[in-house]
């Protein structure tokens, strides 16, 4: 069945309240979410948003950086067979990068790229205990 497409009014859409406000989640594929909201909250600092069980074994866990407005949902891998082709391609940006590397580094926190410099500004990138990679960005 064929839908419908209604067209674009840019005069109306421009009067009406944006449809889409802010990115609510980003999903992390874990292992284990326990040993995962563990390195979250306690390596890396974020708050706890959510956890609440999801009725079939697992919970919905959400972490953030404190007062971010978007945050992390700790996802369990057994319950999302293609985990592997959803890659997490997340950046976190510091107001004092080489500070939080060096806080980061104290926590034993793995680098696959250490703390660099480009023409744009300063990035490492960092593993959690899943191999799951992220950018941290001055």
């Amino acid at each position: 069945m064929a839908v419908a497409r209604v067209p674009f009014d840019k005069d109306y859409h421009a009067n009406q309240k944006v449809m889409i406000r802010k990115i609510a989640t980003q999903a992390v594929y874990v292992t284990d979410q326990n040993k995962a909201l563990e390195f979250w909250t306690e390596k890396m600092d974020f708050e706890l948003r959510k956890n609440e069980d999801m009725g079939i074994g697992f919970k919905w866990i959400e972490v953030a950086p404190k007062g971010a407005e978007t945050s992390v949902v700790l996802y369990p891998r057994k319950i999302m067979k293609d985990w592997n082709e959803r890659k997490s391609s997340i950046v976190f940006l510091c107001e004092d990068i080489e500070d939080f590397y060096m806080y980061m580094k104290s926590q034993g926190i793995r680098f696959k790229q250490e703390l660099n410099e480009m023409p744009w500004g300063k990035f490492a990138v960092f593993l959690d205990d899943d191999d799951n990679e992220f950018v941290l960005k001055g």
